[in-house]
């Protein structure tokens, strides 16, 4: 016992010493890149530019890295306020691919109207410099793993080595960037960014993992704060640390949580399901029922389609989850299932292919490469075992998907010594917006609750849907929103938007507006 407190002491004593951080003042004294704006190629209307910034702003002016950077400009000019950054989440999503995806619907024509929208690879990311782990391509697209996730022990090991061979090549081939990828250093870059662009204070709206870099942001540089949304939203503090010494035998994904997100979500989905009858593929029966019946018919035996192919429990599980992140997929997930029930390959081809999604270019380093620098683990892999055995029987199918997405975290060779560990509960020059979906698979709502209690300044509004994040899929969130960008006016205190659609509540069909052409979904390694 005496033991055991001398090293929670010691651990105490190392998160302390961690919560440091790179001096504002060494970002002020960064050269301002300048940004010669180009013509996109592909993407008529938007323009490019290359950013040059510092790789480690403990030294501003030594080697530098670069960031691919995008805006379309504002629709009117004359009334313009500045710039909107954004940021779609990932970590290892494109900005400037999200940008040119959905730049032409975001928000409301008022503040396309009069916002430049801008975005950038964050640094190890797609088009900005990279964070890579392999000599060659056929390298890289060799590196996959066998299975969604592991679900016996034998599989376990074999994640367990997978994670070790991938961890190996990163730390022989990523050079001095995996050292440099926190999220504390794209914050850094996304204010000298702000200065690039001339704005005095930032006006950002972040999604998904974006919402780490929102809060992050709203502490490391509180008084830059002009108008600050964060939607589909990270606990920071989980994200962290955890909750006092919580990291010593919690890995980050298991104090997050999300797998409770995406059970409440499956619940729902199956509910609406049943109560759509003729307009849900999978409504014959108990919808319920069926899917644990499903669920575990594959997890004692996959299932072998007549063409062939072999689906198995994970193969289902993970499925689900990708379709649970737009209400827009769920009639697809309906008759992806009912295809599974039925043994028929022709409508699970179908319904794959209309729930397949473009991935992260750059995605598996990039999401490692700031997940894992970015929080505090355990010291043992045997933890991440622990962890998704545990979450699995408390939140059925997910735990197991969720808490392996980032194992390698074990054994993740980078260090980045200026990351930010806190404090998250500085009160930023303005309040933040804080948008959560009450049913989110990645993102609980929960975190959306206590984000808006522990950052130092923020209003909660809530929206009563599905799906990860609110972006398109509420038309009151939207207006709220634009609101907020154009003038600071925050919602009222309680605020409950309504989504624009009740999935199956009508015959089956694919919503554009509940269905942008960029995915949120976590990147498949």
């Amino acid at each position: 016992m005496a033991r055991r407190w001398k090293t929670l002491a010691t651990a105490g004593a190392l998160v302390a010493g961690l919560l440091t951080v790179v001096p504002a003042s060494a970002v002020q004294s960064a050269p301002i890149p300048k940004l010669a704006w180009h013509a996109c190629d592909n993407a008529p209307g938007y323009e490019c530019a290359t950013a040059k910034v510092p790789l480690d702003y403990d030294n501003p002016r030594g080697a530098k890295i670069s960031l691919a950077v995008s805006r379309i400009k504002a629709t009117d000019p004359k009334r313009r306020i500045g710039s909107l950054f954004l940021n779609p989440g990932g970590p290892g999503g494109s900005g400037v691919q999200f940008l040119q995806s959905v730049g032409q619907s975001l928000y409301s024509d008022e503040v396309r109207a009069r916002f430049d929208l801008v975005s950038f690879d964050p640094r190890g990311v797609a088009g900005s410099t990279p964070l890579t782990c392999f000599k060659t391509q056929d390298q890289a697209d060799a590196a996959t793993a066998p299975f969604p996730f592991p679900v016996t022990p034998a599989e376990e090991k074999t994640w367990l080595g997978f994670d070790r061979a991938y961890a190996k090549s990163c730390k022989k081939y990523a050079g001095p960037i995996i050292d440099h990828m926190s999220t504390a250093d794209v914050v850094r870059d996304m204010d000298v960014l702000r200065q690039a662009v001339g704005d005095k204070k930032l006006t950002y709206a972040g999604y998904s993992y974006g919402t780490y870099i929102g809060s992050v942001y709203a502490n490391m540089f509180p008084d830059k704060v002009r108008a600050l949304i964060i939607d589909g939203v990270i606990d920071p503090v989980s994200d962290a640390t955890g909750r006092g010494l919580e990291w010593v035998r919690k890995p980050v994904d298991a104090r997050l949580e999300s797998e409770q997100g995406a059970y409440q979500e499956l619940q729902e989905f199956l509910r609406l399901c049943d109560l759509g009858g003729s307009n849900c593929a999978f409504s014959a029966g108990n919808p319920k029922a069926r899917y644990d019946a499903l669920a575990a018919k594959l997890r004692k035996h996959p299932l072998t389609l007549p063409d062939g192919e072999v689906v198995t429990y994970a193969d289902m599980v993970s499925q689900t989850l990708g379709a649970l992140y737009s209400a827009g997929d769920f009639p697809a997930l309906a008759e992806y299932l009912q295809g599974l029930a039925t043994a028929s390959a022709s409508k699970v081809k179908a319904a794959r292919t209309a729930l397949a999604a473009p991935a992260y270019e750059q995605g598996a380093e990039g999401f490692y490469g700031v997940w894992c620098t970015d929080s505090l683990n355990p010291a043992s892999a045997s933890y991440w075992v622990t962890a998704a055995r545990a979450a699995d029987k408390k939140w059925p199918y997910f735990g197991r998907a969720w808490n392996w997405e980032a194992s390698i975290c074990a054994n993740w060779p980078g260090h980045d010594a200026d990351r930010y560990l806190g404090p998250f509960t500085k009160r930023s020059a303005n309040p933040v917006l804080v948008i959560g979906n009450r049913y989110d698979p990645a993102t609980r709502y929960e975190d959306a609750v206590s984000t808006s209690k522990i950052l130092g300044s923020a209003r909660l509004l809530s929206v009563s849907g599905w799906g990860h994040t609110s972006l398109f899929s509420s038309s009151c969130a939207d207006s709220k929103a634009s609101a907020y960008l154009l003038t600071g006016a925050l919602p009222a205190k309680g605020t409950v938007c309504k989504p624009d659609e009740v999935p199956f509540a009508q015959p089956a069909t694919r919503s554009a507006k509940a269905q942008p052409a960029y995915q949120f979904r976590p990147p498949t390694r």
